[in-house]
């Protein structure tokens, strides 16, 4: 890099010293290109970094291509066209610039113009000035409104078929092509093939990300047009099978339903053309269509306690499937699982304490009336009334002949009740010696034994 570096300095250098020479002549070079609009003039200017004004000129243009060609030629205030070009260009001589008045195809090619300025007296260390300019003209047609074709014309399929897009204008010259996908440019890859001049546009193979609204636009140097948009129809899918239900609790693939709920399942997937769908039941090795179309219902009470079922859906046009599996579950579920940490009884679970806790107070209420002393008095009393008349009528005897019948536990307790036992209550509680009597008898009809040895239930 030093070298270099050391070359360029020595070259500015030099320059600097060869224009800072007195009695020394400098030269400006300048090359450009124009484009020019068919049917309109077009001019040439010249670049002299200040005015000529109050200075001697001379100079000529020509043209030398793609023929050479003399154009004109001009000293200090007068110039000579060339008969040949004489109807087709003038020279301005204030800055020695040529205008061509109608530009066809026979204008384009490279102009050149050589200038000599004799400075005034002031600037007579730099006594002439040359200028060489070299001018490449084009003429450009505008571009006309550009036409695409689809091909083929019917809807391809992804994966599987090519689609060529072609751009073509009737007028234009120095056409530049771009292809844009819903207004955006089309970038090439390894799919995106593009022709070299960008005419020609191939999605090898298409897929669905292709889908959309295509289009060329068209430039050269002095205009621009852009094509109608063609829609790019494909073929694919089916994609992102799902399967949904409003009915239960999900998780997973797994839905949770009440008994003899009706339950709707909706089965969707991306696809064009839409898909044909089909519900299948699974019981062990075996299946079942039980039922086509997006949406499959079945009432809960109809099926086992767990049920395997699978949804599929098949694309004609493509010729491809996708299939889900699912398991519905007959069993009692809340509407609304747990969702936060604050909730801590879900509905169900209150309506289970509930229940838990009017069953115990029934419960209670039972054991109170069924073991009531009252009741169980009562209750032996209407036992010994249901005794034969024939036992009942052997009562007025001693009292414990016939007690075979009688033997047994029971149970005294001096709590009021009829009329009979409120006496006895109170008259035992006025008189201790007579509940001890009382409870005397009770005893001795518990402790006594019948004499008869067959009918007894001791040994």
């Amino acid at each position: 890099m030093k070298p270099i570096r050391s070359l360029a300095l020595l070259l500015i250098c030099s320059s600097v010293f060869v224009l800072s020479d007195p009695h020394t002549s400098s030269a400006f070079v300048r090359t450009l290109t124009l484009h020019g609009t068919k049917g309109e003039p077009l001019t040439l200017p010249v670049m002299t970094r200040f005015p000529l004004v109050g200075v001697d000129i001379q100079g000529t243009w020509s043209k030398t291509a793609p023929v050479h060609s003399h154009l004109v030629s001009f000293e200090n205030g007068r110039f000579i066209v060339t008969r040949h070009f004489s109807q087709r260009i003038s020279l301005n001589l204030s800055d020695a610039t040529l205008r061509i008045h109608r530009l066809d195809e026979s204008a384009e090619g490279l102009y050149k113009l050589e200038l000599n300025i004799e400075l005034p007296e002031a600037n007579r260390e730099m006594q002439v000035l040359r200028v060489h300019e070299m001018v490449r003209v084009f003429v450009d047609v505008p571009v006309s409104t550009p036409t695409i074709e689809k091909s083929p014309a019917y809807e391809v399929i992804e994966d599987r078929d090519n689609v060529t897009w072609t751009c073509s204008v009737a007028n234009g010259t120095r056409v530049h092509y771009q292809w844009l996908k819903d207004n955006l440019p089309i970038r090439p890859d390894e799919r995106h093939i593009f022709s070299s001049i960008n005419d020609t546009l191939v999605v090898s193979p298409v897929r669905k990300g292709d889908i959309g609204r295509y289009a060329c636009l068209v430039r050269n140097h002095i205009s621009q047009k852009q094509s109608r948009s063609m829609e790019l129809d494909i073929y694919y899918g089916p994609y992102n099978l799902a399967i949904r239900s409003h009915q239960g609790l999900q998780t997973g693939e797994v839905f949770m339903v009440d008994p003899g709920e009706l339950v709707l399942f909706d089965c969707s997937a991306d696809s064009n053309p839409p898909n044909s769908f089909v519900w299948i039941s699974k019981i062990g090795n075996k299946t079942e269509v039980v039922m086509t179309g997006p949406r499959f219902e079945v009432t809960s009470y109809e099926l086992a306690q767990a049920n395997y079922f699978a949804v599929r859906a098949f694309n004609n046009a493509t010729q491809k499937e996708d299939e889900a599996q699912f398991t519905l579950v007959v069993a009692s579920s809340g509407k609304q699982p747990f969702t936060q940490k604050e909730n801590f009884l879900s509905p169900l679970a209150a309506i289970a304490l509930c229940s838990l806790l009017i069953i115990s107070v029934c419960m209670l209420v039972a054991f109170k009336r069924t073991c009531h002393p009252r009741q169980v008095i009562i209750t032996m009393k209407d036992t010994l009334s249901k005794r034969p008349i024939t036992e009942q009528k052997r009562l007025h005897r001693s009292g414990h002949e016939d007690a075979t019948e009688d033997f047994g536990i029971y149970e005294f307790v001096a709590i009021p009740g009829r009329m009979d036992s409120t006496q006895v209550s109170c008259r035992s509680l006025a008189h201790p010696e007579s509940t001890q009597d009382l409870h005397t008898t009770i005893y001795d009809v518990i402790r006594r034994v019948p004499e008869t040895p067959t009918l007894s239930l001791l040994p």
